[in-house]
């Protein structure tokens, strides 16, 4: 603990110191000034006003304060083109008083005879499966970061942070309200989004804001302010503005405290353990120490009610990787999250507490005038059988420059509690670096350039550098993309996720995309990329994957793919195919093979709807056949049944031999309510030999506010005899 209270003075310091295609079509609205807004879409421009009166949210717009409010209309279309008005017309309007916004909408139905489609109740739900409605909304102005609300057409919730100008976070979680009303020609809804739940600049009053309908009877998407169907319309690029008749009320420090308690029973069967027993509490608190600034705290955290990892059968000659879930972790996560790439992050927040019990922790992060975010983070964790207590420290900075790139910095030191437990052997590692981060403002290019160091107690030799960049131009028809990257022989991340070292990458990829006219298709086009791997000493080339896609997407929602590879590898290190521990492929041996995959994903609109892939070719020394396929059947709107199945041949020479590998994962996805969830999800994995289930019951009883129940198993799949048993009750509840 000593070591974590050590760095908490720092975070206290910091604290104190601190506290595409141009439419013709025009707006009727105000002038674009380039100095408030960057957006190439801001002169679209929504008036907001306080409001005279009260609003009921009762999904009924009747309301003086309604009906004096301006609207946004005439959306326009996205998809399946972006060259007139949205068929399906929409209404918006905002307006607010001292403690929050208020939306309200109306979408008006084109077809009389299709039902509405929504796949479930549950919070957060899959965009591309239900007629919905989502805002975007960038509150410090700079195309960047921001947030994302919506609703469906039976009042589910979603909402999440927003990063890279386009992504979003839906494990993010925040009070706010709606209210959903079904009538014969059109669903309506009306939002209450308290200001104390979002984080923006104060003084500001003009914000970045963009508004996104699916309709699914006639597959449209559209937006208030025209997004180019090659970008998402969650693409700040492209937002409008929302003009403030006065800046929006500064909600002052704010904070919430967030206490759970948590108890629960487990058994290891398979090493005959006796039931053990755990009751036990902890806390969370947020801290808004400006409008745009905030610090979390966590003492003794429990992250067991989160969701369980979909499995997967691993082929592969390196670690897989499974996204962040837990929710301290998640506001602001692209300034830890979002340097480098895929294969090369100095931070990645999973590492904390995946083989240790998370003590305490503290993170400040937010915003700092109009160009700079910061980020720092403190965590202490505790001793186990396998790892000596540890504390894991990052700090981040990023100024905006340009129109809507970044420059960006990272610490991140991870340090055993006591060096001794160690031997003066890797007691410490530590990764600093820089990122430029690109994006112009009509999103046309777009990447990313880096640099990391690493720091090793006991490594003196080596490489401990990293570098990469990652280049990307975006048309309509074409998009061009060069990644290279570069991992020295002892560049080590005990924080981050660097599944390879030693290699020089070199991937271009080119994607061209047809549009045509009068078609069933939607579009079709292929995709062609060569990716090679050197060696760093000597320049050889160790591995080399050679593709060609082509993908067709239909007017029906149904999308075709099939994809021609060539592998070369020549091992790096011995490698059993089977990752099963048969034996092993010697280092320096050599393989070719080539792989042919194709894919079917039917109409998301039905009730049943599915997809297939099957693959076959050669692997290493031997061939493999792929199949898969994944049914749902929705019952809406009340959940679905849902069964994914994967199986893996492998043909190969002694000893391995011929190997099956099937993967099978039914689920059960029930939401009585927009507040009361179940869901079972059953996982056989042959190659892990596991049959595993997870089930949890979630009652959300008061805005984010929520009692769990979860109950997981696991069995030997041959015998069924019981591995692993456990059952956890949890249950928080917030005050702010």
């Amino acid at each position: 603990m000593n070591k974590w209270c050590h760095n908490l003075p720092s975070i206290v310091l910091i604290t104190v110191l601190l506290t595409g295609k141009s439419l013709a079509i025009q707006p009727r609205l105000l002038e674009h000034d380039p100095a408030i807004s960057r957006s190439v879409n801001s002169h679209y421009v929504l008036n907001i006003k306080k409001m005279k009166g009260t609003i009921t949210l009762d999904g009924v717009i009747d309301e003086d304060d309604w009906l004096r409010a301006d609207v946004a209309d005439n959306f326009f279309m996205v998809t399946p083109y972006d060259t007139s008005y949205s068929e399906a017309k929409s209404e918006i309007r905002m307006t607010y008083d001292d403690d929050a916004i208020y939306l309200a909408l109306i979408f008006f139905d084109v077809l009389d005879d299709r039902p509405r489609v929504v796949e479930s109740l549950r919070r957060d739900f899959a965009f591309g499966t239900n007629d919905n409605f989502l805002l975007f909304l960038d509150p410090f102005n700079d195309l960047t970061t921001g947030y994302s609300f919506g609703v469906n057409a039976a009042g589910a919730m979603w909402d999440g942070t927003m990063s890279n100008g386009v992504s979003v976070d839906l494990a993010w979680d925040t009070k706010w309200e709606v209210v959903v009303k079904d009538y014969d020609d059109r669903w309506v809804a009306e939002m209450r989004i308290p200001f104390k739940s979002i984080r923006y600049k104060a003084g500001l009053d003009r914000w970045n804001i963009n508004f996104s309908r699916l309709d699914l009877s006639i597959n449209e998407k559209s937006s208030w302010a025209p997004v180019p169907r090659q970008f998402a319309t969650a693409s700040l690029a492209f937002t409008g503005t929302l003009q403030w008749d006065q800046p929006p009320p500064d909600p002052g420090v704010q904070l919430s405290v967030i206490p759970y308690v948590f108890g629960g029973a487990s058994r290891d069967f398979e090493f005959s353990d006796e039931t053990s027993y755990r009751t036990d509490f902890g806390m969370d608190a947020k801290i808004g120490l400006s409008s745009s600034l905030n610090l979390d705290l966590t003492y003794n955290p429990d992250f067991s009610q989160a969701d369980v990892d979909q499995q997967i059968t691993n082929l592969d000659r390196f670690e897989l990787f499974f996204p962040e879930k837990r929710q301290f972790f998640l506001e602001n996560s692209d300034l830890f999250a979002n340097f480098g790439t895929s294969r090369i992050r100095p931070f990645f927040s999973r590492r904390i507490g995946i083989d240790a019990p998370v003590l305490a922790g503290a993170r400040l992060s937010g915003n700092l005038g109009t160009d700079w975010r910061i980020g720092v983070m403190n965590m202490y964790t505790e001793e186990s059988d396998v790892t000596p207590a540890s504390n894991f420290f990052v700090a981040t900075a990023q100024k905006q420059v340009f129109s809507r790139s970044n420059i960006s910095a990272i610490l991140v030191d991870r340090q055993n509690a006591d060096a001794a437990d160690s031997d003066g052997v890797g007691s410490y590692n530590r990764t600093g670096g820089l990122q430029f981060n690109l994006a112009t403002q009509d999103n046309r290019w777009s990447g990313r350039a880096f640099a990391f160091k690493s720091f090793t107690d006991g490594v003196r030799e080596g490489s401990e550098v990293a570098q990469g960049f990652d280049l990307a131009y975006t048309r309509q028809r074409i998009r061009l993309q060069l990644q290279q990257q570069y991992v020295g022989d002892t560049y080590f991340a005990d924080a981050g996720y660097v599944p390879r070292t030693n290699f020089f990458q070199l991937e271009p990829t080119l994607t061209v995309r047809f549009y045509p006219d009068d078609s069933p298709i939607v579009y079709h086009g292929f995709q062609a990329s060569v990716e090679s791997f050197f060696t760093p000493d000597n320049f050889s080339l160790s591995e080399r994957e050679t593709s060609l896609g082509y993908f067709l997407s239909f007017h029906n929602l149904s999308q075709i793919d099939v994809v021609l590879s060539h592998n070369f590898v020549e091992l790096q290190r011995d490698f059993d195919p089977t990752n099963s521990g048969i034996a092993f492929l010697q280092t320096g041996t050599e393989y070719n093979w080539v792989n042919v995959f194709a894919r079917f994903r039917s109409d998301s609109r039905k009730v049943i709807r599915y997809s297939a892939a099957a693959g076959m070719g050669g692997f290493y020394n031997g061939n493999r056949t792929y199949l898969e396929a994944d049914v749902n059947y929705r019952y809406q709107p009340y959940g679905s049944i849902s069964m994914f199945v994967s199986y893996n041949y492998l043909d190969l020479p002694e000893p391995w031999n011929q190997n099956s590998f099937w993967l099978i994962g039914p689920k059960l996805d029930v939401t009585f309510t927009t507040n009361l969830f179940f869901t079972t999800f059953v996982q056989y994995n042959e190659q892990l030999d596991n049959l595993n289930i997870n089930s949890r019951l979630q009652w959300r009883y008061s805005p984010v506010s929520d009692i769990f129940v979860v109950y997981t198993d696991n069995y030997f799949p041959e015998t069924m005899a019981t591995r692993n048993r456990a059952v956890v009750f949890k249950m928080n509840y917030w005050f702010n």
